[in-house]
């Protein structure tokens, strides 16, 4: 998610106003179609394909965001472990996803499988910062990723296409709304150490189109989901995807980079796509698990 207002690259310039920056309409026709075709895609294997499909179309999206994200690690001269981060990501999303598939909980063994790795390494002065940083991308990507898959797995099952629109609703409306609200309106600076183009009007945007998300696929397809319930839902998922999007900005300025990707036109990798998902799809998860 990259809402709010266009980044500036001076934490103190001032807040960008109107829809007059340099580019911005080319750069808003590639957001726009790239935006289109991405939402066209999903929800036909949402809605036209079995549930296996929609979680094959997340591990796709989760593999390939953990290796961007193994990318910034290295444009920090952070050595991830690659294939012991892969697994373990792999491990946790299908803990998450199917839980108790192992039989016994996996976090202890898998933080013993990579605490030993870093100790294999012997002399390598960085295996510390690398065990933790690749600890936290399996984490990230597999745990929380875990959470995207389970909205279309969990009971009842024939809700799950409509559990993942919400999803996809709530974060891509939030985003739409905080991008032009923060663009027309934006004076107050949301976090200028990490994203110094976000606003605080874009991120209230982002909180009504949230809500207005939840409402539109309520409507459509979870009439039986309370009002309220709905508004609260849209409300605090594109919270926690606003927090994402801070998060993973937080995690490019760190390395040093525009964008984790170039994958998608106007939109940059696929961490850039993914991070209000992430941060979204718990607060799903633990409600259609634990409340509904």
């Amino acid at each position: 998610m990259n809402g709010a207002t266009a980044e500036s690259t001076r934490p103190d310039a001032p807040a960008p106003r109107g829809f007059k920056a340099p580019g911005f309409k080319q750069n808003l026709g590639r957001r726009v179609g790239t935006a289109l075709a991405l939402a066209i895609l999903v929800i036909a294997v949402f809605f036209a394909t079995p549930p296996w499909a929609t979680v094959a179309l997340a591990v796709s999206a989760l593999a390939v965001g953990l290796h961007e994200y193994f990318g910034l690690l290295c444009a920090r001269g952070i050595r991830p472990m690659r294939r012991v981060g892969l697994l373990l990501a792999a491990a946790l999303f299908l803990d998450v996803t199917w839980p108790g598939w192992l039989g016994v909980p996996f976090s202890p063994l898998g933080a013993l499988l990579l605490l030993g790795f870093a100790l294999w390494r012997g002399t390598d002065h960085e295996s510390v910062s690398s065990a933790a940083a690749t600890l936290l991308g399996a984490v990230y990507l597999g745990a929380l990723g875990g959470t995207i898959a389970s909205l279309r797995l969990l009971a009842p099952v024939e809700a799950g296409a409509w559990r993942m629109l919400m999803l996809v609703f709530i974060v891509g409306w939030s985003d739409v709304f905080a991008f032009f609200v923060g663009h027309a309106t934006g004076r107050h600076r949301l976090a200028p150490r990490v994203s110094p183009g976000k606003s605080v009007e874009g991120a209230i945007g982002g909180l009504v189109g949230g809500a207005l998300g939840a409402l539109a696929v309520r409507a459509m397809g979870l009439p039986d989901l309370p009002l309220s319930h709905a508004l609260g839902l849209g409300v605090v998922v594109a919270a926690a995807g606003i927090v994402g999007d801070l998060d993973e900005s937080l995690l490019k300025r760190w390395a040093g980079v525009k964008d984790s990707g170039r994958i998608f036109p106007g939109h940059g990798g696929m961490l850039d796509r993914l991070d209000g998902l992430l941060f979204g799809a718990p607060v799903l998860y633990y409600y259609f698990q634990y409340v509904r």
